[in-house]
C-alpha cells in the first residue's frame, strides 16, 4: 500500500533572504544588535556595515554600531581587512563563523560574518560580531600546564584585521603578509615580494585607497616595479 510522505519544515532547503536597501537591512537587524551585545556582555562588539553603493567607500562603511570600544571603531568608521576581499569577489560564499581576529593594539577576537545580498545578488550589507577573548587567553596562559593544547589553525580559516582607519587595517595585513614569507623584507628575493603582492591582492587589500603605494613603501620598492610584481602574481595565478 502507497502512502503519501510528509516532508518536515526542518528537512527543506533554507532560501536565503534577500535584502533591496541597507534600510531594509537596518530595520530587521539593528534591534537584534543591542540584545547580541546585551546578552554577550561588554567584550562582544556588534557591527553593521554599509557595502551597498557600487564602489563602497571602506573608510566610512559603519551606519550602526554596539561595544565599539572593542576595536575602537564608531559610527561612520571603516570595514576591517576582510571587507576589501568581499567586495573584491562578490561571487564567493563570504560568510565565515568562529574565525580570528586582531585588533590594532593586538588583542585576539573571535569573529564571525554574514552577508547580505539584494535580488541581483549584490552584496549589499554585513553583519558582524567579534569577541575579545584577550581576557581568557590571559587566564589560559595561568593554566597553560593543565590544558591541552589546542589542534593547529586550519591554513584556510580566514583572519581579521581591524584598526581605526584603513592606514592600521592596511599595515596589520602587509605585516600579516611579509610574516608569511618568514623573513625580513631585507632578505626577501624578486619572488618573496611577489608572493606577498599575490597575497594582498587575494585579500582585496588594492580595493584600499593608496593600497598599492602602502605595499610598495613597505616592500622597499617603487610603485612602478610592484605594479609589475601584481602583473606577474596575477599572470601565475590565470
Amino acid at each position: 500500500m502507497q502512502t503519501d510522505t510528509a516532508v518536515s519544515p526542518k528537512n527543506m532547503p533554507v532560501q536565503p533572504r534577500t535584502y533591496e536597501s541597507i534600510d531594509e537591512v537596518c530595520a530587521v537587524y539593528r534591534p537584534a544588535m543591542r540584545a547580541m551585545a546585551a546578552a554577550a556582555g561588554p567584550g562582544c562588539e556588534v557591527v553593521l556595515h554599509d557595502l551597498s553603493a557600487d564602489s563602497p567607500d571602506l573608510e566610512h562603511t559603519i551606519i550602526a554600531i554596539e561595544n565599539g570600544h572593542v576595536t575602537g571603531r564608531k559610527v561612520g568608521g571603516p570595514s576591517s581587512s576582510l571587507g576589501a576581499g568581499v567586495i573584491h569577489n562578490q561571487d564567493a560564499d563570504h560568510n565565515a563563523f568562529g574565525y580570528r581576529g586582531f585588533t590594532s593594539d593586538g588583542r585576539q577576537l573571535r569573529c564571525s560574518s554574514v552577508y547580505f545580498r539584494n535580488t541581483e545578488g549584490k552584496i549589499i550589507a554585513a553583519l558582524c560580531v567579534n569577541v575579545d577573548v584577550s581576557a581568557l587567553q590571559q587566564a589560559r596562559a595561568l593554566l597553560d600546564g593543565l590544558i591541552p593544547q589546542a589542534a593547529p589553525e586550519s591554513p584556510d580559516e580566514p583572519n581579521e584585521f581591524f584598526g581605526q582607519d584603513l592606514v592600521a587595517v592596511m599595515d596589520a595585513m602587509v605585516t600579516d603578509a611579509i610574516r608569511a614569507i618568514g623573513k625580513p623584507v631585507a632578505q626577501m628575493t624578486r619572488d618573496d615580494r611577489v608572493a606577498v603582492v599575490r597575497k594582498l591582492d587575494q585579500q582585496g587589500a588594492l580595493q584600499m585607497r593608496k593600497g598599492m603605494e602602502h605595499i610598495a613603501s613597505r616592500l622597499g620598492i617603487s610603485r612602478v616595479t610592484a605594479y609589475s610584481y601584481l602583473d606577474e602574481a596575477r599572470a601565475d595565478s590565470a
